[in-house]
């Protein structure tokens, strides 16, 4: 588990395809290698991935073809710039929310606004990733714990803020309108969904109507 506070902006040294079905991705990053073991988990991107290989402040670790098709992994190459975070350990604050990270798809940067001491930024994503997003709620972006700032379902958006500090310690600072990011969903959402619809499978069924909600009838 993670908590989307990014420790190192990491550098991609290389990504080696297996067989066309998965690849070995190896990074450089220096801080979080630093106390790193094998089977030990790092979030790439917002990506869990786990350690099977570290040493001269590089790890490397094999990238399963759902994790390259599902998220920009696939397209890293040489040089590329990722946030790296270690994984939370028991004794320490949770200073961003819970982050599994497993990736629930992609979105796209479709616009950004500077001011003076921060910048908006706007991403578009699917009505699958949008029904779980919102307004002051949390989501990471390419592991990046942020606050929902709005959400507009007419224009499959929504805008988060960005603090110097994570423009400039955060692979968010430097992408482009265009750029495609990882997203992951807070995770409460998709069970309480899962728990309101699981139907004849489940304890419990979505209520119908307002009325219902309250106890009350049609």
């Amino acid at each position: 588990m993670f908590t989307g506070i990014i420790e190192e902006l990491g550098t991609v040294e290389a990504l080696d395809l297996l067989d066309g079905d998965a690849a070995r991705l190896t990074i450089r990053g220096p801080k979080v290698t630093e106390d790193a073991g094998h089977g030990d988990s790092i979030s790439v991107n917002g990506c869990c991935l786990t350690v099977i290989e570290h040493g001269d402040g590089t790890f490397t670790a094999d990238v399963m073809r759902e994790t390259l098709q599902r998220t920009s992994l696939g397209g890293a190459e040489k040089g590329s710039r990722v946030n790296l975070e270690r994984a939370v350990t028991a004794h320490a604050r949770l200073g961003g929310h819970i982050v599994q990270g497993h990736v629930d798809g992609t979105g796209t940067i479709a616009g950004r606004e500077p001011a003076e001491h921060w910048e908006v930024v706007r991403i578009s994503a699917g009505p699958e990733i949008l029904r779980y997003v919102a307004e002051k709620g949390s989501i990471a972006v390419d592991g990046v714990s942020l606050t929902v700032t709005d959400v507009d379902d007419s224009t499959g958006t929504f805008g988060i803020s960005l603090i110097p500090t994570t423009l400039e310690l955060t692979v968010l600072g430097t992408n482009k309108i265009g750029d495609t990011v990882n997203l992951e969903v807070d995770v409460i959402a998709k069970y309480v969904e899962r728990l309101l619809t699981a139907g004849t499978t489940g304890r419990a069924t979505a209520p119908q109507s307002a009325a219902e909600l309250a106890g009350g009838k049609e």
